[in-house]
């Protein structure tokens, strides 16, 4: 694989996995255990699938501006804590600090205190999407995992989250990238 450049990320992880970034960066995120040549081998056996999925500069769309960004957590800072405001009764929670962040890899995250981080580019996913990232958040003020428990709470606030998270993975890159 001498035509790509990598990076290498070691960590407390049991499988080795490739992500590729919006900018077109690749990582290889490994176990501490992996040898350079066993990572060598697995980027080499997985070349054909990296070359496909390399973001095509001639296919991305621009990148936001500043004031389009701008634009969007300026919307965003009024319509979701609005939304987290319904529909935290509906999961039983309260909340801290809500605030709107442009991030290049989540749509939302929730600290142990109870505060809540949105991607401003969820203005431009469907009404739907933006309430289940909030419900999403909002059911790991009950539980900080993503453990059976958690979904069951997400299914019982709102029932339609998996065609919401299809949308997400379907579409949410195209929108990151533009970051």
């Amino acid at each position: 694989m001498e035509d790509i450049s990598y990076k290498v990320i070691r960590s407390a992880r049991r499988t080795m996995a490739i992500q590729i970034l919006p900018d077109g960066q690749v990582l290889l995120r490994c176990p501490y255990g992996i040898t350079d040549e066993q990572i060598r081998q697995f980027a080499d056996s997985k070349a054909d699938w990296i070359r496909k999925h390399l973001p095509d500069s001639a296919q991305r769309p621009a990148a936001f501006s500043a004031q389009q960004l701008r634009e969007l957590t300026t919307q965003a800072s009024q319509v979701i804590p609005q939304r987290v405001a319904v529909l935290a009764p509906l999961v039983g929670v309260t909340y801290g600090r809500v605030t709107i962040r442009h991030q290049h890899t989540r749509w939302g995250s929730c600290s142990t205190k109870g505060n809540l981080n949105f991607n401003c580019l969820l203005m431009l996913a469907p009404p739907q999407v933006l309430d289940y990232v909030v419900v999403h958040e909002l059911c790991h003020r009950k539980e900080m995992n993503h453990s059976p428990r958690f979904w069951a709470e997400v299914e019982r606030v709102f029932p339609e989250y998996k065609a919401c998270r299809k949308w997400l993975r379907e579409n949410g890159q195209a929108l990151i990238a533009r970051l």
